[in-house]
Parts: C-alpha cells; sequence; structure tokens
C-alpha cells in the first residue's frame, strides 16, 4: 500500500523555482499578519472615537412652502354643462384668464331675460311700495281729520249741555217764581171771597180774583212743564256726548285699522322687493360663474372634466392648475420618538431623486449632492400613517436647489443633531436606543428671555 503521508510536493518538485512557491517558503509570514491585525486594531479604534453626527432619516415629497402656491383644482360652485374649452393642457394662463364656459342645466334658470324680468318686477314692486306709502300718509291725515272733528263735536256736545244745565237753573227760578205767584193769587182770592161774605167786596172782586188764580196756576203749570223740559234736554245733551264718542271711537278705529293695513301691505311689497333684489343679485352673480377663469397665474395641468356637454354636480373638480410663481419646499415623515429632537430653525440634508448623491449621513461634510435646508414647520398631530409632518425650505447659507426640480418629486432627507463618538453610536444602533435629546442654543436662548 501507497504511504500518502510521506508523499511530498517538496521532495519531488523543487518550489523555488516558482514564484508561488517561493511566496510559501517565508518564515515570517505570521508576524506579517499579527502586524497587520495590530494596525487594523488600532485603526479600529481610532476610528471608534472619530466624531459621528447622529441624525434622523426619513422620507418625503417636494411641495411648495405656502399652501396657496400648491397644485390646485378649479369647481365650479353651480351645476352645469360644458360647453367651450379656451385652453389646452400645458398652457400659461394668467390670473383672471377664462379657462371654459358653461350652461345650465336647471329648468328655473334657463330663461335668458330672467335678470330683466326680475328688474322689471322689482320696478313694479317698488311702484307698489310708493303707492301703499301714499295712502298710508292719506290714511294718516284722514285719522288726525277725525280725531280734530271728534274733539270739536265733543265741544260743542259739552257747551250744549252747560247750556242746558244752565237753563234747567233758569227754568227752576221761573218755576219758583210762579209757584210763589200762584200762592199770592191763592191767598187773594180766599181773602176776596171771606170779604165778599161779609159783605165788604162785591161778586165782580171775587170772580176777578178767581180767574187771576187760575192764570197764576196755569203759568205755574207751563213753567213746570218747561222745567221739566229743560231737564230732559241736559240728558239728551248728555246722551249726544256719549253717541259722539262712540260714532268716532268706531269711525278712528276703523281708520286706524285702515291705516295699519296699509302700512303692513306696504312692508310686506318691501320685504318682496328684498327678496326680488336679493334674486337679481344671485342671479347676476350666478351669470358670472358661467364663466371659469384663473385665480392665479399657472399652467393647466389636467383636465379632469374634458367633453363637450359633459354635465357635472357643483363643487366637482373640473381642471387641474399648477401656480407659476411657487417658493419650493419639502414634507417629510417622522416617527413620534424623533419629533421632540426636531426645532424649527434646524438644519436639514436633503438628497433629490433623479440627482445623484454619495451620501455619509454621520458625516455630512463629506457627503456629496445634498442640498441644504431649514425646519419651517412641525406638524402638532399625527397624520393617518401615524407619523408627523415636517416642514423644510431650502437654508439660505447654503447652495440653492436644482432648478428641474418639480412638486411631486421624492426626496430623502437627514435632520442633523448632536456630534457624538462612533463608538457610542455603535453602541446605540445595537441597543435601538434614540437619539440623544438635546435644545438647541436658539431655544435655550427664547426659553431664558421668557423666564426674564
Amino acid at each position: 500500500m501507497l504511504n500518502i503521508s510521506n508523499n511530498k510536493v517538496s521532495e519531488l518538485l523543487d518550489l523555488n523555482k516558482f514564484k508561488s512557491g517561493k511566496a510559501t517558503q517565508h518564515t515570517n509570514q505570521h508576524n506579517l499578519f499579527r502586524r497587520v491585525l495590530l494596525v487594523s486594531s488600532i485603526l479600529v479604534i481610532i476610528i471608534l472615537f472619530l466624531p459621528w453626527t447622529q441624525n434622523v432619516t426619513s422620507k418625503g415629497l417636494v411641495t411648495t412652502l405656502k399652501p396657496n402656491q400648491r397644485p390646485q383644482t378649479l369647481q365650479s360652485p353651480i351645476p352645469g354643462r360644458i360647453d367651450r374649452w379656451f385652453v389646452q393642457e400645458g398652457d400659461f394662463v394668467k390670473k383672471g384668464d377664462t379657462i371654459l364656459k358653461i350652461s345650465e342645466i336647471k329648468s328655473e334658470y334657463f330663461d335668458d331675460l330672467l335678470t330683466e324680468r326680475t328688474g322689471d318686477q322689482i320696478k313694479a314692486k317698488s311702484a307698489s311700495v310708493t303707492a301703499y306709502r301714499s295712502k298710508v300718509q292719506a290714511l294718516k291725515n284722514q285719522y288726525a281729520a277725525l280725531q280734530q272733528e271728534q274733539q270739536l263735536k265733543i265741544e260743542q256736545a259739552k257747551n250744549k249741555y252747560l247750556q242746558s244745565k244752565l237753563k234747567v237753573e233758569s227754568d227752576s227760578i221761573d218755576l219758583e217764581a210762579a209757584k210763589t205767584k200762584a200762592k199770592i193769587a191763592e191767598t187773594q182770592f180766599a181773602r176776596t171771597v171771606s170779604l165778599q161774605e161779609q159783605g165788604l167786596k162785591a161778586v165782580k172782586d171775587v170772580e176777578e180774583y178767581r180767574n187771576k188764580l187760575q192764570e197764576a196756576n196755569a203759568k205755574y203749570v207751563s213753567q213746570e212743564n218747561k222745567w221739566l223740559a229743560s231737564k230732559n234736554e241736559v240728558i239728551n245733551a248728555k246722551l249726544n256726548i256719549s253717541t259722539i264718542k262712540a260714532t268716532y271711537g268706531d269711525k278712528l278705529s276703523k281708520a286706524q285699522s285702515d291705516l295699519y293695513s296699509a302700512e303692513s301691505s306696504a312692508l310686506d311689497t318691501e320685504a318682496q322687493v328684498s327678496k326680488l333684489e336679493n334674486s337679481l343679485a344671485n342671479y347676476e352673480k350666478r351669470n358670472s360663474l358661467l364663466y371659469i377663469t384663473s385665480p392665479q397665474d399657472g399652467y393647466i395641468n389636467k383636465a379632469i372634466k374634458s367633453g363637450i356637454g359633459e354635465t357635472f354636480k357643483e363643487g366637482e373638480p373640473l381642471v387641474g392648475i399648477m401656480p407659476a410663481n411657487y417658493e419650493l419646499a419639502v414634507e417629510m415623515w417622522v416617527r413620534p420618538i424623533d419629533l421632540p429632537l426636531l426645532h424649527k430653525g434646524e438644519h436639514v440634508q436633503v438628497e433629490f431623486e433623479g440627482w445623484p448623491a454619495i451620501v455619509f449621513s454621520g458625516w455630512p461634510n463629506v457627503s456629496y449632492g445634498t442640498y441644504g435646508a431649514i425646519i419651517v414647520a412641525i406638524e402638532n398631530f399625527a397624520s393617518k400613517n401615524g407619523q408627523y409632518r415636517v416642514l423644510i425650505t431650502r437654508d439660505p447659507e447654503y447652495g440653492p436647489w436644482p432648478e428641474a426640480l418639480r412638486v411631486g418629486s421624492g426626496a430623502k432627507t437627514i435632520a442633523l443633531l448632536e456630534d457624538v463618538p462612533i463608538w457610542f453610536e455603535i453602541w446605540r444602533q445595537i441597543n435601538s436606543f434614540p437619539p440623544n435629546f438635546y435644545v438647541p442654543d436658539n431655544a435655550d436662548t427664547s426659553e431664558k428671555s421668557k423666564e426674564k
């Protein structure tokens, strides 16, 4: 059997004839390895103590700094039908330029003379208001005349009542005088009868005094009738005052009722005029809405509703427009654990998609292809994706962003934090600890000023 263990290549061939063989004949191979290992260990130790900038990386999208500079859609506040397009996609439009014309689809607005007819209705109703106002003034004059007439009539009736009372007093005095005369005549007649029986008076004298007695009694009765008639006139005069008050009260109530009715009709007509004027203003405004105009200078992105005769509802987007003047920004999304580490005014490095870059996140000074940015806004409430939105824009202390950059492009951001040794960063990453919490210098200054 062949002994393989004693079969060596070095015994059969001279290895020094070959270059690779010579390399294996060195006796200091282990020393060389030790040196390489030692140098590598020293380099690793040195690298571990090099400074490393902690950072928060995230993804984002290019947007605009102000909301009115972002892409928008134009809607119509009224439903309608597309009649004509005045632009095409990609066209530049100025503020106020007409983009498209629409027409009505509701039957109550089909009349082309709707505003003119509404204006005629307003004129007619306004004339009715004037007529009602004239009627109100006439009724006011009539009411004032009735009040004056009532006052005069009442004064006249009161005067007649006073005259009747005075006449009653006069007739009462006359009645007392007639009564006294009747008693005197009766006494004289009785005396004459007594003297006649004694033979001192003639029968003729008795008859004469009897006649005077009858006349006195007749005058007394007549005067009593006059007195009663005067009292009756007083009652009639008092009743006449009540009648005048009742009669003119009814007339005044009717005149006042007519006055209130006329005023109510005037106010109702004025309300109708106001309603028609409101409708006219709405019609005129609605007519102006039949032309969709550009709210600002920009470019037509896309016609969302394109067909002629195509109908749409109110508030439905019709066309997209991109403002011509805008200031670029980047919205990035950070985790809630990293949010306390970010502050307004801090520097952020941005890498845009489509622009090649060599990035060393811990050594921003040696990175290539990144652009400087600064934090301008931090969202206070988490979005639907559970992260917080942070808005950054170009840092004026760094170079400009690419001119060909467009809204909607992708971006990667690196928010720079504290400088720490590399060994500390490796230890932090292995243990999944967050970056060091810190407060920037400007925040400390503001807090101290608040405390003061």
